[in-house]
């Protein structure tokens, strides 16, 4: 079942340890002192230590901080004489996991091996968890490298120590369950319950007792008490997705509990006291809900002490090729392809792209041309122009672009002057917008500045189908 490493200088106590231990499954490994320990260690493969406290020159002490300075990171139980029990506490203090008492009875040596050993289990098994947990951590990194972007992290960051309640508005896609994560994530809560409920999934009926539980015969079918959301959030954050979209009387059962941080289950008459921080998100414009009274005002203005406003992916192109990439990335690992990057025409052709259904639509897209692609790099052809509204005309453009650019070099002109080798007055225009695009950094305001027309007109003449 294990290796175990015994250390005593007394050859009858190891051979009982020996002995006992063959007898439980495991296999044994004997020293006579620390050095020839040591080097037994140096080999790999021990996974426990029995090592008696007093032995000639080093002792079983000062094992336990030369294993620590070496790194060596395998438990140690220690042996000890009734005599000395002060010893067995220093050992422990020191890092040992247990100590047994001599003479050494069998049933206490097998019961402190088989507990060492559940102890170093557990111990890798918490390991392995908390990397999961980083590594999920990661996946939901926000990416971005916008100005946009920016400014919400730093906006993120002051809010997330705080008990305020937040208010994430935005397109759907737009990733508003990540933003409430990242809050949750950096608050003092993170090690606390993280509950999402999904205001638009549930039926009219059931909202209610999924946010507050209920009682065991409270209506029909209610055959045990159920904890609902709020209590199940207790002392971490809960994550009303859509808001919007509950019913009026329960706003108004909400916005007690976020009053008075109290509730009672349905069929119940005991109040709860929880302790939730929420953080709700809408894919609409609630300030004007409220004032056309289709949402509760008080409660608009309870849930918006921070409000978050999150830009459509359109907004920010400059944010796609961080995400184009990551999103193909992790598509090549998990399908077992070789990805070696994508074209630039391609990766043009996703920031011309309208992207309607923000960065959910472009992950869509994106995973959609790795599978489908026969290539390690993942050009133009791979993605679904026609699917995805993605204009190839305007990528092609960029590429004139940078050819009469380079040519404006040659011939010795400025280096804003446009080369057009074309009479289309189409294809000059995409030439034109892509330009005035590179000139500005991908920010669209400023390029419609240059170009002397309304962002609506160049977002337009982006997605038009004219312009491929």
């Amino acid at each position: 079942m294990a290796t175990i490493l015994y250390v005593d200088d007394d050859p009858s106590v190891g051979l009982i340890l020996e002995d006992t231990l063959h007898r439980a499954g495991h296999e044994t490994i004997g020293a006579r002192h620390v050095p020839e320990a040591l080097h037994v260690l140096s080999q790999g493969g021990v996974d426990l230590i029995i090592s008696d406290y007093r032995m000639p020159g080093i002792t079983g002490l000062e094992l336990i901080s030369m294993m620590q300075r070496e790194g060596y990171d395998v438990p140690l139980i220690m042996l000890t004489g009734y005599a000395s029990i002060e010893h067995a506490v220093t050992a422990i203090k020191a890092g040992a996991v247990d100590y047994i008492t001599k003479p050494v009875r069998p049933q206490q040596l097998e019961l402190a091996v088989d507990q060492a050993l559940e102890f170093v289990r557990l111990r890798r098994e918490n390991e392995t968890l908390r990397r999961e947990v980083m590594e999920l951590r990661n996946e939901r990194q926000i990416l971005g490298e916008s100005g946009a972007i920016r400014r919400l992290m730093q906006t993120v960051a002051m809010a997330a120590p705080t008990r305020a309640t937040v208010l994430l508005q935005g397109e759907s896609g737009t990733g508003k369950e990540l933003f409430a994560r990242a809050i949750h994530d950096q608050s003092d809560r993170r090690d606390r319950p993280f509950i999402k409920l999904n205001c638009a999934a549930l039926p009219e009926g059931l909202i209610e007792s999924a946010l507050f539980g209920h009682e065991k015969g409270a209506f029909t079918g209610a055959i045990k008490r159920v904890e609902g959301a709020f209590e199940r959030a207790h002392r971490g954050t809960l994550l009303l997705d859509e808001i919007s979209e509950m019913r009026l009387d329960l706003q108004a059962k909400l916005l007690r509990v976020l009053q008075e941080q109290e509730f009672e289950r349905v069929g119940g008459s005991h109040p709860i006291s929880v302790d939730v921080r929420i953080i709700a998100t809408t894919n609409r414009n609630l300030a004007a809900d409220a004032q056309a009274g289709a949402f509760r005002q008080d409660l608009y203005y309870r849930l918006s002490t921070i409000p978050i406003s999150i830009p459509p992916l359109r907004e920010r192109p400059e944010d796609i090729p961080i995400l184009a990439y990551r999103f193909a990335l992790r598509t090549a690992q998990d399908t077992g392809k070789q990805f070696d990057g994508i074209d630039p025409e391609a990766m043009a052709m996703l920031q011309a792209a309208a992207w309607h259904g923000n960065v959910r639509e472009l992950q869509h897209a994106v995973e959609r041309a790795v599978i489908l692609s026969p290539n390690p790099t993942l050009t133009a052809s791979a993605l679904d122009g026609e699917r995805f509204g993605l204009t190839m005309g305007l990528a092609a453009a960029s590429s004139r672009a940078s050819l009469g650019a380079a040519a404006a070099a040659a011939a010795g002109l400025d280096a804003d002057a446009i080369v057009l080798h074309t009479f289309n007055v189409a294809e000059a225009e995409g030439v034109l917008i892509q330009r005035a695009l590179e000139r500005a950094n991908q920010n669209r305001t400023r390029a419609a500045e240059l170009l002397g027309i309304s962002v609506r007109t160049l977002r337009n003449k982006l997605n038009s189908p004219s312009a491929s």
